[in-house]
């Protein structure tokens, strides 16, 4: 019987994962401020990734972290110091403190989203060039991820996602897309594969209009992405709808990227997703406990 535990679970992404993750002989130990109710295959535990104690009981006999939880997107230096840096600080020592061998933890694109153009598709463990203090706590805790492997021998895997919503939201996604089905994939490929040491991997969907980042290391643990849908399988009705919605965000966004999906050589400028996303939406009540999914 493995066990999983994952911090954050209430959150977007935590909910979507927890059924994509469930597997006879596993149980997922789900851990967020939020209330939680549990399901087949499932322990809920109530506590805040900066209480110690709470996650060194929670990492005990677990075979692995999934670290989700934390403030999930721009916020206040204060809060983004005591929720994303030292929550996972006291993630990652609690797993060591446990005995848990691996932690997987979710990065973002933001933590390269100053990445030159020029430099597109973003290669795997591009040098950190945040672009806010949400993509500096990222990239501080991959340093701590490092950290915790070259020292005690964790397995530590960072995961930069780039949009993970149940369905693109705007033109950008189309290029920036992680399906929650491909993020399943995607996680189980963390979780079982073997000996990864440290990894900083990049999260999105084979998308038809992609070519943002490198798949490369994701591939080398396991992860095949499927591609988006065909066309022709969609209704007329979807696509139009879908096709206003975009035209509509399109028109009214204030963004200064480029709507072409291919960057321009040459060119300083963001990884083109929204700045809410990180790989994570902003949801309503979502982002105030000290849990809660990225």
């Amino acid at each position: 019987m493995s066990v999983i535990v994952i911090t954050g679970a209430a959150g977007l992404v935590g909910s979507m994962l927890r059924p994509r993750l469930a597997r006879p002989g596993r149980t997922l130990r789900v851990l967020d401020v939020a209330p939680l109710t549990a399901g087949p295959g499932e322990e809920a535990i109530r506590a805040s990734v900066t209480d110690m104690d709470a996650m060194t009981a929670a990492c005990q006999g677990a075979d692995a972290v999934i670290h989700l939880a934390g403030i999930p997107g721009e916020a206040s230096w204060p809060r983004i110091l005591d929720l994303n840096i030292n929550g996972s600080y006291v993630t990652f020592e609690a797993a060591r403190r446990a005995g848990t061998p691996r932690v997987i933890f979710a990065s973002s694109n933001h933590a390269v989203g100053f990445t030159a153009r020029s430099a597109f598709p973003v290669p795997d463990y591009a040098f950190p060039a945040p672009d806010t203090y949400y993509g500096v706590s990222k990239a501080t805790v991959e340093a701590l991820a490092a950290m915790y492997h070259h020292r005690y021998g964790l397995d530590a895997i960072c995961v930069r996602i780039l949009s993970c919503f149940p369905r693109p939201k705007n033109v950008r996604m189309l290029s920036t897309w992680l399906s929650p089905d491909d993020a399943g994939r995607l996680f189980e490929a963390c979780l079982t594969a073997g000996q990864p040491g440290f990894r900083v991997v990049f999260g999105v969907s084979a998308n038809t209009r992609g070519g943002w980042v490198s798949l490369a290391e994701a591939r080398a643990l396991g992860y095949e992405p499927r591609p988006s849908p065909p066309r022709s399988s969609r209704s007329k009705a979807s696509r139009t709808r879908r096709t206003r919605s975009c035209a509509t965000w399109a028109a009214s966004s204030p963004s200064p990227m480029p709507r072409s999906p291919r960057p321009s050589a040459g060119r300083p400028g963001r990884i083109p997703v929204p700045a809410a996303s990180a790989g994570v939406p902003r949801r309503g009540g979502s982002g105030r406990g000290r849990s809660r999914c990225r």
